[in-house]
């Protein structure tokens, strides 16, 4: 069977898929014999002589047909219902003797909602001068596998992209990564596409301010070596000042009991003096 025909579904939600034929006003479903099958090999749902004669497991309390179009209605959708469904319909004109009346196969495709795209920039803290920033966009739980795209002020860009899924038929998570040289304040857009949907989110990047080298502060050992210089020194100071009036006065006068003697010993005429002027008078 061709594939001609393609609905999409939301996860959750109630779906339809068509066949290929619809029952006369004139018969009933008595008449025919209706597959509806998975992959060509998997029987979903089956009629035959207006009963039902088979149902697959996983789509049990889920699945029921329309008794005239043969539609197959499912619902609530899961991901793994995505996929091609073929519709078989067969004329019963006896028990023994029947033809087929069409054969044709529908496409479901499945889609879950990804989450509004979250984008951050993240500047380097190693360079003071550097003006690159490394940009993600990330997005999680939808399908099916998404493309990322993106524009920098209206500029289209590539982003590098990753995905996260336990299986084909798995939610995915997404993240896309950006090193951009922002020399100005700049607009990033980045939208997550997904089976004809798509969800966007906008980032001003903003220049990267020209960073102050912080002072460095003293370390220990230069602290301490200047708080012993400054001891050493202070205590210098103190004893130069015990010392030098000693030193001093040693040599005009020594101390006497009084300060009228201390002042007469200091202003007596020497010995050498007197005896030169007698010697001169002679």
């Amino acid at each position: 069977a061709l594939e001609k025909k393609v609905v999409k579904s939301k996860l959750g939600e109630k779906v339809g898929l068509p066949c290929c034929h619809e029952i006369p006003s004139s018969e009933s479903l008595h008449n025919y014999r209706i597959y509806w099958q998975k992959n060509t090999t998997d029987v979903v749902l089956a009629y035959a002589e207006g009963k039902e004669i088979s149902k697959h497991k996983r789509y049990e309390n889920r699945t029921e047909m329309n008794s005239r179009n043969f539609t197959l209605w499912i619902y609530p959708v899961e991901i793994l219902d995505n996929g091609p469904y073929q519709c078989v319909v067969q004329h019963l004109r006896s028990s023994q003797n029947s033809f087929v009346v069409c054969d044709e196969t529908v496409t479901l495709f499945v889609t879950a909602d990804f989450s509004k795209p979250n984008v951050t920039a993240e500047a380097p803290t190693n360079s003071c001068e550097s003006t690159e920033m490394v940009v993600r966009c990330s997005s999680h739980g939808g399908f099916p596998k998404p493309k990322i795209s993106g524009a920098l002020n209206n500029m289209s860009i590539i982003w590098n992209v990753s995905w996260v899924s336990e299986s084909s038929l798995s939610p995915y998570n997404v993240t896309g990564k950006l090193h951009l040289n922002v020399t100005r304040d700049t607009i990033i857009t980045c939208s997550v596409e997904y089976n004809g949907f798509a969800k966007s989110t906008s980032l001003l990047l903003k220049k990267p301010n020209d960073c102050i080298v912080p002072t460095v502060p003293p370390s220990y050992n230069v602290i301490t070596a200047s708080s012993i210089i400054i001891i050493i020194f202070l205590l210098a100071i103190t004893l130069a000042a015990r010392y030098l009036p000693r030193h001093v006065c040693s040599h005009c006068c020594k101390p006497q009991d009084s300060v009228e003697e201390g002042v007469k010993e200091c202003t007596k005429t020497p010995m050498n003096s007197k005896v030169a002027s007698e010697t001169s008078s002679v």
